[in-house]
């Protein structure tokens, strides 16, 4: 209530394979009014709103379908964060959300930005899913040298640790602008 113009803006790129849960996240993270209750794969990208720690989130959800995915550098050029969702219990193509990381930090309107990266190894719940610290290790998140990252176990279902993440999500975009003043 009047507080809303206090919000900053924050655009952010939500990336990963089909059918990691990146629209059941970002719509877990919606008000509970705002939800939608019919989740449906994601054809190009949508655009979602929420908001989190004082700031006012705009997000890109881009489809992880791979005739899709050359889609996702479009929007690189103007976000101050990355959520990568990446299915844990999908120990196959764990090696193609690598590869996309990679094309992603290699990218020229990223590999010199330090914008922070928020990665929630979601679908937890699912038995046999590799751990948080399996993921990264697979993810090799180690080698991000120049960029803030912190990996998440998450169940984009219940919501647990989407609180978590974005909250730490947050306050790296504020340390990132200071950074830029």
């Amino acid at each position: 209530m009047g507080s809303g113009i206090s919000k900053k803006k924050s655009n952010i790129i939500c990336v990963g394979l089909d059918n990691s849960g990146k629209s059941t996240i970002l719509n877990k993270l919606k008000s509970d009014k705002e939800q939608s209750h019919d989740i449906v794969p994601t054809v190009g990208f949508s655009v979602e709103s929420f908001s989190a720690s004082s700031i006012n989130f705009t997000v890109f959800d881009m489809s992880g379908q791979g005739k899709y995915r050359n889609l996702w550098e479009a929007h690189y050029n103007d976000v101050d964060g990355v959520i990568m969702v990446v299915d844990s219990s999908d120990k196959l193509r764990i090696v193609v959300a690598k590869e996309e990381l990679e094309n992603f930090l290699q990218h020229n309107d990223i590999k010199n930005k330090g914008i922070p990266i928020l990665v929630y190894s979601n679908k937890m719940d699912v038995r046999d899913s590799l751990s948080p610290s399996q993921v990264s290790l697979k993810l090799e998140l180690d080698q991000i040298r120049n960029k803030p990252w912190q990996i998440f176990g998450s169940n984009a279902l219940t919501g647990e640790n989407l609180g978590e993440g974005v909250n730490w999500l947050a306050a790296q975009i504020r340390q990132y602008r200071l950074k830029r003043q």
